[in-house]
């Protein structure tokens, strides 16, 4: 008879980062560290609001109602972690936000068929990159990858993980921008003038499309497809959206780690 106890199962977990931390989402409980101007590491945990209904299992619906709830989980964390900066908690990134507005009605106006909703995808996008451009963001969301994958491997320290992961929201990017812009082309020849709430039900239909994208990817991780289709939001973060932590920062990281699965362990 071994001796050994075999190891529990790894908790599947997801992140944001944070202008100065990282928010870790577990299976049913929230954390977070921050690092405050004073040098301080500040952490806080609570548990994950959840949305339930009737579409709560349906392909589509699925992944817009998981997305909402990890929305919810933000105002909770700045509740109890105030000192925690939300990335685009910062005057440039919420005036280039203002600026894409303005310009996407411009450009609805004056460019139209598929180039203008290509352009207008384009635009939309330029908030998020100022948001990483500025600050710390690009390297929290490193540690963020680090941090989950150095726990997925069983590593005994996260420096040694790569910065780009394969959970990563960015590769969410592509199918979501791309049935967006199908969307939009072809709701404009059915319907004679869209108006907004044909709008938000694009918007909506695109999200869900591209999470359940997103989940085909992960169950068939191995195939030339799945590859094909991470291989933008990959190079994204790569090139952008991730940057080598420092030490400090990992430190941050650690600690939101060591709160989510300290509350998780709690609750099972």
């Amino acid at each position: 008879m071994s001796d050994t106890t075999p190891e529990p199962e790894k908790l599947r977990l997801g992140g944001m980062a944070l202008r100065n931390g990282l928010l870790v989402h577990g299976p049913t409980h929230w954390a977070a560290a921050v690092r405050t101007p004073a040098g301080a590491i500040q952490v806080a945990s609570g548990r994950k609001p959840r949305l339930k209904g009737p579409v709560e299992g349906v392909p589509g619906a699925r992944g817009v109602i998981k997305l909402g709830e990890a929305m919810l989980v933000i105002p909770l964390v700045k509740r109890k972690l105030p000192a925690a900066q939300l990335p685009f908690q910062n005057a440039q990134v919420l005036g280039s936000m203002a600026g894409a507005a303005l310009a996407g009605n411009l450009l609805r106006r004056r460019v139209g068929g598929v180039r203008g909703e290509v352009l207008l995808a384009a635009v939309s996008l330029a908030p998020s990159l100022l948001a990483l451009r500025g600050g710390d963001l690009a390297a929290y969301h490193g540690v963020e990858h680090k941090a989950i994958a150095a726990y997925e491997h069983g590593d005994a320290d996260a420096r040694d993980a790569a910065k780009e992961h394969d959970r990563c929201g960015s590769h969410l990017m592509a199918p979501m921008l791309t049935a967006n812009v199908a969307g939009t082309a072809l709701l404009k020849k059915l319907v004679e003038k869209p108006r907004a709430a044909h709008g938000a039900a694009l918007s909506l239909a695109s999200v869900g499309l591209a999470v359940e994208v997103f989940a085909w990817s992960e169950r068939h991780a191995d195939s030339q497809a799945a590859k094909a289709l991470r291989l933008p939001g990959h190079e994204l973060q790569r090139v952008l959206g991730t940057r080598e932590p420092t030490e400090t920062q990992l430190e941050v990281g650690r600690a939101a780690l060591d709160e989510i699965l300290r509350v998780e362990a709690a609750a099972a």
